[in-house]
């Protein structure tokens, strides 16, 4: 077998398990082919266009166990998408008249990597596949295996996305103290507001864990203190579709009787109406290099702030955003025990030359295996039917609609 050299990158937002499958890869070459050179490109593609890498050393292998116990990536990450030429141009990363597929391919020739491991999320891993195919048409074999991270939980056809289990048992956590602000002032509304700019599985599952965090709390009835004050009283997807003055009616009801409102709100619900509402009043969204809306310009916490406030008399309201906690989390036992038998197929698919994302496929049973990569894209929506949502649904007591 000729001599292998393994690079690896992570890119776009963070995740709960960025670090934790660094270290699994790392580790796992070392036990099964030690003789192989690993690299890391710093800051993902960024990094892979300017030529900026990391030696994976002796050193390095031996403590490569730390990375399971953070959070972030140890090898940096950004945003880039190689087939926007004009953004790599205004960013520096190419020159004028380079094309960045093309720039990345050639480094990866240059450098003798034979394998690629990308951990990112459905861009990312596409990017890739675009990349072996430049340089298989060109004469180079380039062996590019990704692993799925993003804690929307939306890669088709994978059932569970790295990092996303982890995501929201520590949403939950962050809600468990920001709840207690109910208790800060009369009629106060308290606005969770989640990431999943089109899915809402982080939302839900964020829900349905701190609701199993809180059950069995023992609390004092009669008093602030009491189960009342850990409820959810709605809970708002992309998915679903809500009329306002139903919605609202429901909720002063609560307002009137308890003094406080809690809702858990995904950064994509209503997206589509609100960004439709603005550019009909003129108003220029703004977007990123993936063509996606700039979703922290569009606020959607806020919006359902302002509307919710004035609907049901609020004396105080806020928006709380477990994001950017969340997210930079390290991964816990769940998603450690996922990352490490993706990470072992991940390997195995490489070393034997099959391109791909591992995953557990949805279309052939739920089976670990390495999915092609035409068969990867993003925006899977949350399926409403999923028992666990139901009993969540239930335990609010709230009407929902799909949104479309």
């Amino acid at each position: 077998m000729a001599k292998q050299k393994v690079a690896m990158l992570t890119a776009g937002g963070l995740a709960p398990c960025l670090s934790s499958a660094v270290g699994g890869l790392i580790e796992r070459y070392t036990d099964i082919a030690p003789e192989v050179e690993i690299i890391a490109y710093k800051s993902g593609y960024r990094g892979l266009l300017m030529d900026y890498k990391i030696e994976i050393t002796k050193e390095m292998r031996e403590k490569a166990h730390v990375l399971h116990r953070y959070g972030g990536s140890p090898i940096g990450n950004s945003r880039v998408k190689l087939t926007n030429v004009a953004d790599c141009v205004k960013r520096g990363l190419v020159k004028e008249g380079e094309t960045p597929l093309r720039v990345a391919a050639e480094r990866l020739a240059a450098d003798g990597v034979t394998i690629l491991h990308t951990i990112g999320g459905d861009d990312t891993n596409t990017t890739a596949a675009d990349l072996a195919a430049y340089l298989g048409a060109n004469g180079y074999d380039l062996t590019v295996v990704g692993l799925p991270k993003t804690v929307d939980n939306d890669v088709v056809p994978i059932r569970q996305s790295l990092g996303a289990w982890t995501a929201a048992e520590v949403g939950a956590r962050f809600f468990d103290h920001v709840s207690n602000e109910q208790s800060a002032a009369p009629r106060s509304l308290v606005i969770h507001e989640v990431m999943g700019r089109h899915c809402g599985w982080l939302t839900a599952a964020t829900a349905h864990a701190y609701i199993n965090r809180t059950r069995n709390n023992e609390y004092i009835e009669g008093m602030m203190m009491n189960t009342e004050l850990k409820n959810i009283d709605g809970l708002y997807l992309p998915e679903t579709h809500f009329n306002m003055e139903e919605e609202a009616a429901r909720l002063r009801e609560t307002m009137d009787r308890t003094g406080f409102v809690t809702l858990f709100v995904s950064e994509g619900a209503c997206l589509d109406e609100i960004v439709a509402d603005r550019e009909a009043a003129g108003e220029e969204i703004k977007r990123d290099a993936f063509g996606h809306v700039k979703i922290d310009t569009i606020n959607v916490g806020n919006w359902f702030q302002k509307h919710f406030a004035k609907l049901l008399d609020a004396e105080r309201s806020m928006v709380q955003k477990s994001g950017y906690y969340a997210r930079s989390a390290p991964a816990n036992y769940e998603d450690l025990r996922l990352i490490q038998s993706m990470v072992d197929l991940a390997v195995d698919s490489a070393l034997n030359k099959v391109s791909g994302v591992t995953g557990h496929d949805e279309d052939q049973g739920g089976k670990l295996r390495t999915i092609e990569f035409p068969r990867i894209k993003g925006g899977k929506a949350f399926d409403l039917n999923t028992p666990w949502f139901k009993d969540v649904m239930d335990h609010l007591g709230q009407k929902f609609h799909p949104a479309h």
